[in-house]
């Protein structure tokens, strides 16, 4: 299929972050031809499509999520213990591969409707999740977990490892799924799960790499009474701190740790929402790019940020950063958009994939209304971006050179099924709680 978008405001995501204000883009297939200025070329056959000035950029990444927590979002916020209380007792008793398809699925609808074409996840029965991925027609980082605390798809190590076999043989070769496999954390697998993980990760050199990684104080506590060290040191003794190797949060790294990330070459979701709401700290991301770590926005599960979106972490993700700096200057908008662009796309290993809009790359792109009150008038598009736009200004989205949402209306699923499913699953799960209350 030939597509030709034209009369557009586009954001190629180039070195220069350049601002294209009447620009076009050139599709063949499921790849990019060409982007530029200036009046578009001739296509016989194309599907031309008059951008009227609208933005056009690049699909968002989002390096880190729990797709199938969408279930539980919401759920016991204002209660302390709610992960002890709630969450892990309903997780062992409902988690199952319907319940995480159609947690997935409401996920799904969500990223799409919010101009994410590319997602990291990591959680239970993955096969279900990347299945999900794959009829959504988005692209997908899927990481079958592994931990030692009796999780939901697996009771030993041995049965995880299983499982992320099975992930592998199912999705390998992919065009958009990719298989990946997720030790959970240093606390929840230990150094000899972690080497495990390393030792098989030599065998499987295509398969990507997840784990939170110094994201709490208790996190902090365990490894140095276990280990005498710092979450970092714990996973570089365990042979894990390696290239590619993708770390979710990275919230208490020192400059040591900073400098053994960086010469191990790993890569870092942030989590700025998600860090936030915990009261778990502010994760000194200008140190780690300054180190040349890449380093992606991301929205964590649903359960701990609440939306999906990368909208609604522009705003803390620079915040933050200029409340440690006591200053507006750290953390600029046009770093902020390509972090949640080519950097996110860097963290995934998939940056000469995807991530911009030039040629030769995937098309994965975004259309963004821009005639909403609130993002008028627009001097500076990336400040636009980062602290006017929503979700509802996402007006089309293609992956692969395929239309998943057109003017709004997503394509590939069928709303009012995923929506009907995810409520009669979160009516098991009020009732779940009435009856952990009630017990007392």
């Amino acid at each position: 299929m030939l597509v030709l978008i034209k009369n557009a405001l586009i954001l190629p995501i180039d070195d220069a972050m350049s601002v294209i204000d009447n620009g076009y883009v050139h599709i063949d297939g499921d790849t990019i031809v060409a982007a530029g200025a200036g009046a578009a070329p001739e296509i016989p056959n194309a599907e031309i499509i008059d951008a009227d000035g609208d933005l056009v950029m690049p699909g968002m990444v989002n390096p880190h999520c729990h797709m199938a927590m969408t279930l539980f979002r919401g759920l016991g916020e204002d209660v302390d213990d709610r992960l002890y209380r709630y969450v892990l007792p309903m997780e062992r008793k409902f988690v199952t591969p319907e319940m995480v398809r159609v947690g997935t699925e409401l996920a799904a609808l969500e990223l799409i409707e919010a101009g994410v074409t590319t997602v990291a996840d990591m959680y239970y029965f993955e096969t279900e999740v990347g299945r999900v991925v794959d009829r959504a027609g988005f692209r997908g980082v899927v990481g079958q977990t592994i931990a030692d605390f009796n999780p939901p798809d697996h009771k030993t190590i041995d049965e995880g490892f299983a499982l992320a076999e099975q992930l592998v043989a199912e999705f390998a070769g992919h065009d958009r799924v990719i298989p990946s496999i997720a030790p959970h954390a240093p606390y929840s697998t230990d150094i000899a799960v972690m080497n495990r993980v390393a030792r098989w990760a030599e065998d499987h050199p295509d398969v990507p790499v997840q784990i939170h990684l110094a994201e709490m104080d208790s996190e902090m506590e365990w490894c140095a009474k276990n280990h005498g060290m710092r979450p970092v040191e714990v996973v570089d003794k365990a042979g894990l701190l390696r290239k590619g190797l993708i770390c979710a949060h990275c919230l208490h790294v020192n400059e040591s740790d900073i400098a053994k990330m960086a010469h191990a070459q790993v890569c870092v979701a942030h989590n700025a929402r998600s860090n936030a709401k915990a009261g778990r700290g502010i994760a000194p991301v200008e140190a780690m790019r300054k180190a040349g770590i890449p380093v992606g926005i991301a929205t964590d599960g649903p359960m701990s940020g609440n939306t999906l979106d990368l909208f609604s972490q522009f705003a803390p993700v620079t915040m933050f950063q200029k409340l440690l700096g006591h200053s507006r200057k750290p953390m600029p908008a046009v770093d902020v958009i390509r972090m949640a662009t080519i950097e996110g796309a860097r963290v995934l290993g998939l940056d000469r994939k995807l991530g911009s809009l030039e040629p030769g790359k995937k098309a994965d792109l975004i259309r963004i209304d821009l005639s909403a009150p609130r993002m008028q008038p627009v001097y500076d598009i990336y400040a636009s971006l980062m602290f006017s736009a929503m979700p509802v200004d996402v007006r089309d989205v293609m992956v692969a050179g395929k239309w998943l949402m057109r003017g709004r209306e997503v394509l590939s699923l069928e709303r009012r099924k995923v929506m009907r499913d995810a409520l009669q699953i979160a009516g098991q799960f009020k009732a779940e709680m009435a009856r952990i209350d009630a017990a007392g």
